[in-house]
Formats: structure tokens, C-alpha cells, sequence
């Protein structure tokens, strides 16, 4: 199935949340974030380094608003150039570093929840590689094992194995492709497209005044 990978964890490891702002309860709720265009300037020959992670404007605090709403935030990203071998596990660790580092100093509340990625190249046909829904459904899972049962390992299930799926309709997927915005369809989770010269802070005044309404 060639599953996804986990940032700085295997993907059976239990996932330690921090408390939402204000003690707020979480009710199911996950936003689910494309990497590069979405939060990161995307890079024509991709972002290969530390130093090629340029955090768009208003990124950091976009997630504060998310959190402050009550959702789970997670990225979930193709990064084929490890299966190109272009560069390996480590590489990709350093820049996800960076980008979370980026996204607290711009806002201290910009917390990623946790970061989900696809290493393989398109060739190798990855159900965890969008427009896929693998990486969605590994989340689902471990978000909400982490919130059930504390500290207990996950035992993931995808596709049509994975037959007791909650509600998504309180969830998002913010994506600047339409690779993006299929797997949402496919995972039924609501896709926004936003441009990926703003990113997430291009519609997060969208996503703030629907869920008021």
C-alpha cells in the first residue's frame, strides 16, 4: 500500500496533542493542510533545504485562527523528491523544522498538530500520495486514537479496509492544487483552493466568516 510517512515519528507511535487555546474542547474538528502554496512558497525545482522555506505572510497567524476554532492541524504533503532520490528523510525532517520554527515566531499559537508525508514519485502508484486520500485517512485516525486513547498505539486501516469512518463535515483540506482538492472529494472532506502567492492567509477570512455563519 505504501503507506505515509510521519514526521518525527513512525506512524504507530501515539500522537501527544497540546491543549487548544482557552481549554477549548475539541469537536472533531481537523484542517488539513497542503505544505508548499498553503503555508510555504512554492518552489519551481521544489524546496530542497532549511534555507529554501520562505513562509508566506500571515500563514502562522491563519493557523492561530484555525486553532482558536477549535480544529486539529495537520499537514499532509507529496514529497517525491525522496522517492526520486533526490534527497532523503533528514532533508525533509530539517525543512519541516524550519517551517514550524517559522510559524511560531510569526505567531506563538501556530502549532502544528502533526505532519503527514508521501515520499514516493508518481510512478509508484501510492495510495498515501494525493490525489489519493491515504494520508487523510491516516490522519483521521490518529488524531481521533490520540483524543480516545491516550498513549495507545494506532492501528491504521486505509481504503476500503477502514470501515467505521466518522463525520468530515466539519473538517477542511486547504490545498493549492487540484491534486489537492480531489483527494478531498475522494476523502469527503470540504477542499478550498486558495492561490498559492497568498496561501492560507488568502482564505482564512472565508473560512472564519462561513463557520460563524
Amino acid at each position: 500500500m505504501l503507506p505515509p510517512h510521519r514526521h518525527g515519528s513512525p506512524l504507530e507511535d501515539p500522537l501527544s496533542l497540546s491543549v487548544l487555546p482557552e481549554n477549548a474542547d475539541w469537536g472533531g474538528r481537523i484542517a488539513y493542510l497542503d505544505r508548499d502554496g498553503v503555508l510555504n512558497r512554492w518552489k519551481e525545482n521544489y524546496v530542497n533545504s532549511p534555507d529554501d522555506v520562505e513562509l508566506i505572510l500571515g500563514a502562522g497567524k491563519a493557523i492561530t485562527s484555525l486553532r482558536r476554532m477549535g480544529f486539529r492541524i495537520c499537514v499532509v504533503t507529496n514529497q517525491s523528491p525522496i522517492g526520486r532520490g533526490l534527497w532523503g528523510h533528514e532533508v525533509l525532517a530539517q525543512i519541516n523544522e524550519k517551517l514550524q520554527d517559522s510559524l511560531l515566531e510569526e505567531d506563538q499559537g501556530a502549532e502544528i498538530d502533526m505532519i503527514l508525508y508521501s515520499p514516493y514519485s508518481p510512478s509508484e502508484g501510492s495510495w498515501s500520495r494525493k490525489p489519493n486520500p491515504g494520508m487523510l485517512e491516516a490522519v483521521r485516525q490518529i488524531v481521533d486514537n490520540a483524543h480516545r486513547f491516550p498513549g495507545k498505539p494506532n492501528n491504521l486501516s486505509y481504503g476500503d479496509d477502514w470501515i467505521d469512518r466518522p463525520d468530515e463535515s466539519g473538517s477542511i483540506l486547504i490545498g493549492d492544487r487540484k491534486s489537492d482538492m480531489i483527494a478531498a472529494e475522494r476523502f469527503g472532506v470540504k477542499g478550498i483552493l486558495c492561490d498559492p502567492e497568498s496561501g492560507i492567509s488568502g482564505v482564512i477570512d472565508q473560512i472564519l466568516s462561513a463557520k460563524e455563519g
